[in-house]
């Protein structure tokens, strides 16, 4: 068994039995405060675990697949977030042609570069030529209302659900010396990190949350909970640097920006959402909302991260 192979084993039995913990504290709660199921924090944070049951299994069973099983993951992700993204769009008639471009040609090229490691074309497919590529098919409809802004929702929904999203797979095309065959565990990484981080910064807030960050965009966030749930994510993340080829210093400080990354990455797409008078990008997880949901601060973080590894090495 390679040493990936262990340190994903290591991971995950430390998981699991703090999501067990988690959903024995769950039930007791529900039993002694919502036996009805009228108390809704109760309920919402039972789903939630639930929910958290599904996708650890299901990300686990895609790192243990290797490049392959990763790749499809994260292939169907981006599929089915820029499908919710693309529901809250002004979209028209004449759109059709460019919405199926972007599912059934771009999105594939993208992910096929990425199997074939060709990182030039990749890192500019998208927001070079893609995005010339969509108007002018949509133009060709002639259809002229809006077109500005129907173009750049496309636009906008490939960047965040192909291109940003792809960067988590496309860690695993680094060539790090001394780190061969382990890249997965950086995704292992970026994902615990900067998830853990949107939920402790919901556990600081509600702990000690007094003073509101951004009301207008998002009532649950806190000054309180920024500073406690990055901190603490910080702290998670040096003392993860185990699995990664940084120093517990350097995973520190990497855990540092990509959590800063993924709050503002929140904020953004909660703006998006305020914009449109929705709640949730979807319904796809119960507990949590749309793929987009869980996958906004990721995909806000990931090519940050991706390229500070990767530029790190380069210049070592």
């Amino acid at each position: 068994m390679s040493a990936a192979s262990n340190e994903l084993i290591d991971l995950v039995l430390g998981i699991f039995p703090l999501l067990g913990v988690a959903s024995v504290v769950g039930y007791v709660l529900q039993k002694r405060l919502s036996p009805d199921g009228t108390n809704a924090a109760i309920e919402n944070l039972n789903a939630r675990i639930k929910a958290w049951w599904v996708m650890v299994i299901l990300i686990g069973i895609a790192f243990m697949a290797g490049r392959i099983g990763v790749l499809l993951l994260f292939a169907f992700c981006s599929f089915a977030a820029l499908r919710e993204f693309v529901t809250l769009t002004n979209t028209r008639r004449a759109d059709h042609w460019a919405l199926a471009a972007a599912f059934f040609v771009v999105l594939p090229i993208q992910y096929g570069l990425l199997w074939e490691k060709q990182y030039g074309i990749f890192s500019i497919f998208i927001p070079v030529y893609a995005f010339l590529f969509m108007p002018i098919i949509a133009v060709l409809r002639g259809d002229t209302e809006r077109f500005l802004i129907r173009i750049a929702e496309v636009q906008w929904a490939l960047m965040i659900c192909v291109f940003c999203a792809s960067h988590v797979p496309a860690l695993l095309t680094l060539t790090i010396p001394g780190y061969e065959d382990r890249n997965v565990l950086l995704i292992a990484f970026l994902v615990i990190v900067v998830q853990l981080s949107d939920v402790l910064q919901y556990v600081w807030g509600k702990l000690l949350g007094r003073h509101k960050i951004a009301p207008r965009l998002s009532p649950s966030k806190t000054v309180e909970g920024f500073i406690g749930g990055v901190a603490s994510a910080t702290l998670i993340g040096a003392a993860l640097w185990w699995i990664t080829p940084f120093t517990p210093l350097q995973a520190g400080a990497l855990a540092f920006v990509i959590t800063l990354m993924g709050f503002f990455g929140g904020l953004v797409m909660s703006a998006i959402k305020r914009d449109r008078g929705v709640k949730d990008w979807g319904q796809l997880i119960e507990g949590h909302g749309g793929l987009i949901d869980r996958l906004d601060s990721v995909v806000f973080s990931a090519p940050v991260f991706f390229h500070l590894v990767r530029y790190w090495w380069s210049l070592t």
